[in-house]
């Protein structure tokens, strides 16, 4: 595998594909606007890093005004943590022995926050974080409507609060929900609403833990396909809006965000062409089937199928198609379900190479 620093310098062109590409002028553009925006809300943003998996991309966001970074497992916190990020959301709940002690022993390198939906968690993480000698900060994990994690608003959240805030090895932080169920509500209009009656939920608790005394610093929820409306919604004090940053099919059709640009992409190669169809060089192992890529200013091809290695492209009636060799760039359809699948990102400003990001914590599920 090259080196990553040997991209550095080429022509977009004359990389062997498929590679995985970001445009740096509209990826920049777009941390500026979510960071702007959150700014502009008094909204704190704490992007997602699923979407990225990447320090430096984090460090990024930082400089451009994020409070920190929000993570799915704690292996990428650690990841984060090794190359100076200090503040983070673990947004899942920490369950096994094992992984209370990497959390509590965490604690060390940077504020690692968790979330909690379920009193059964409270004293084994509180003795955890106590045998290491560290506070681990929580944020209650409530159900706002989306069904998958999370404890019903309300009484279950004052009850788990109250067990948080007795134990010595934790620190009662907050609450976090996620409103991922109206992300395509259409039309807007009533995704306003089922949304802001989501979220509502969440202050509602609020409040209730105010009124028996206990403070509540954090309200975290948001995404990108809602950002706009969770980020501007009263008492919500941070939104973790990540994959905006690279834009993606799935933001703009079924989510219809339409203020950021499309800065991730996948360019690949015409391998093979036959009369009606072409394949390239970019299946399912480089580009998620998750929501179909487009290619860009191909009025030409409509996909058929993305098989392991392959992408099958019709080519629609009336055009002569591409030939063998011809490179074509798509807009992907998911970002967190391209990226994953590449061991870095090429950054590219018109039309050369300025930056490489490797994806650190590429394959850290635990």
């Amino acid at each position: 595998m090259m080196p990553s620093n040997e991209f550095i310098g080429q022509n977009k062109e004359d990389l062997d594909t498929p590679v995985l590409l970001v445009d740096l002028d509209k990826f920049e553009a777009n941390i500026n606007h979510l960071a702007e925006f959150c700014r502009t809300q008094q909204t704190a943003w704490r992007p997602h890093s699923k979407a990225h998996k990447c320090p430096q991309i984090a460090e990024l966001e930082i400089q451009a005004g994020a409070l920190g970074i929000t993570c799915a497992k704690l292996s990428e916190a650690e990841v984060m943590a090794e190359h100076g990020v200090n503040n983070i959301l673990i947004a899942n709940q920490i369950v096994t022995p094992n992984k209370m002690r990497r959390l509590a022993a965490l604690q060390n390198q940077a504020r690692v926050i968790t979330t909690l939906d379920n009193t059964a968690l409270v004293e084994p993480l509180g003795a955890a974080a106590t045998s290491c000698s560290t506070l681990i900060p929580v944020l209650i994990d409530v159900d706002i409507g989306m069904n998958r994690t999370g404890i019903g608003p309300g009484l279950p959240v004052l009850e788990l609060a109250r067990q948080i805030c007795s134990n010595p090895g934790l620190e009662f932080a907050g609450l976090m929900g996620y409103e991922g169920h109206v992300l395509d509500i259409q039309p807007p209009a009533e995704k306003i609403r089922v949304c802001h009656q989501a979220l509502e939920q969440l202050i509602q608790s609020r409040d209730l833990l105010q009124k028996n005394g206990i403070p509540v610093e954090i309200i975290s929820a948001g995404g990108t396909g809602c950002y706009q409306i969770t980020a501007a919604y009263p008492g919500i004090t941070e939104i973790q809006a990540g994959g905006g940053i690279f834009m993606d099919n799935m933001y703009r059709s079924s989510c219809n965000v339409d203020d950021l640009d499309f800065a991730l992409t996948v360019l690949a190669t015409v391998t093979s062409r036959h009369p009606g169809h072409a394949v390239t060089d970019a299946g399912f192992k480089t580009m998620s089937s998750h929501e179909p890529p487009t290619p860009i200013g191909r009025d030409d091809l409509e996909l058929r199928y993305l098989s392991a290695e392959h992408g099958v492209f019709d080519i629609k009636p009336g055009f002569t198609g591409p030939e063998i060799g011809d490179q074509i760039e798509f807009v992907v359809g998911y970002s967190d379900s391209t990226n994953f699948l590449h061991d870095r990102f090429v950054g590219v400003r018109q039309g050369t190479v300025e930056k490489v990001w490797d994806l650190l914590g590429r394959g850290k599920l635990t």
